[in-house]
């Protein structure tokens, strides 16, 4: 079995996604987690996890979000994640690439996340882009007042934030960037990260994987990347599955079925 740790079901239309998890079952995908990006979307991800069995959701606010409107306090996220499907936070982080948020805010925002992430007892997935230094920082001084426990979700960074979130107890989770022909360098790096901190995602409806670029992305096609990854590793394919499915059920413990 495979887990797709990362995708946006409710960016496709409702009538559509009892297909798409249909599809991905067919795949060997028989879990996955839809990610919140904003507070007034939470409801929405709920509802989807809801009405599927192996389907988790998350809440928060993504960094593009997080200049809109007052951002919601520590405990206002916890509150937003007192639900039997939210397994964790996120995503939140620092996207210094689009830049669509004042960074200030960007940074308070992820803050509050990790500070969520301490006071539930629930993981924080990380979205972290052209932001290595300012990421790694936050992580640092967030953790002097307790640990908390994270990922860097769609993992694009330098090796430097890969190897020292996993010092700090941190996993990593690869999307279909994997397998494009660009990629050498985050392959080096996947292949050289402990294996008990590996994950693997779609980041659906984006980012599809060789050898499907230039379609929409869906949960069904984390088997392509998984399929790298265990190449990259000199792993078979089911084991790179027993692998990241035992990685993600460490990482969610909510995650039970």
């Amino acid at each position: 079995m495979l887990i797709d740790s990362h995708c946006h079901l409710d960016y496709f239309e409702d009538a559509e996604i009892e297909a798409l998890v249909a599809r991905a079952g067919e795949a060997g995908v028989e879990r996955m987690v839809t990610i919140g990006t904003s507070v007034a979307q939470a409801e929405k991800v709920k509802s989807i996890s809801q009405r599927f069995a192996g389907v988790w959701c998350s809440v928060g606010v993504h960094p593009h979000n997080a200049g809109e409107g007052e951002l919601p306090t520590v405990a206002e996220l916890v509150a937003l994640a007192d639900h039997p499907k939210v397994i964790g936070f996120g995503e939140s982080g620092l996207d210094y690439f689009y830049d669509k948020a004042p960074r200030d805010r960007q940074q308070e925002s992820f803050r509050r996340h990790l500070r969520a992430a301490r006071e539930a007892g629930l993981p924080l997935a990380i979205h972290t882009r052209q932001a290595d230094e300012d990421t790694l920082a936050i992580l640092r001084q967030e953790r002097e007042a307790g640990p908390f426990e994270f990922l860097l979700h769609c993992f694009t960074s330098g090796r430097e934030l890969a190897e020292k979130a996993v010092e700090m107890g941190g996993y990593v989770s690869f999307s279909g960037i994997l397998t494009f022909p660009r990629s050498q360098e985050i392959r080096d790096i996947a292949r050289d990260l402990p294996a008990e901190r590996l994950l693997v995602e779609t980041d659906s409806p984006y980012l599809a994987p060789v050898p499907l670029r230039g379609k929409r992305c869906e949960p069904a096609y984390v088997a392509h990347t998984a399929s790298v990854l265990a190449a990259v590793r000199g792993m078979t394919p089911e084991a790179l599955a027993a692998l990241t499915t035992a990685n993600f059920r460490r990482l969610y413990p909510r995650a039970v079925a």
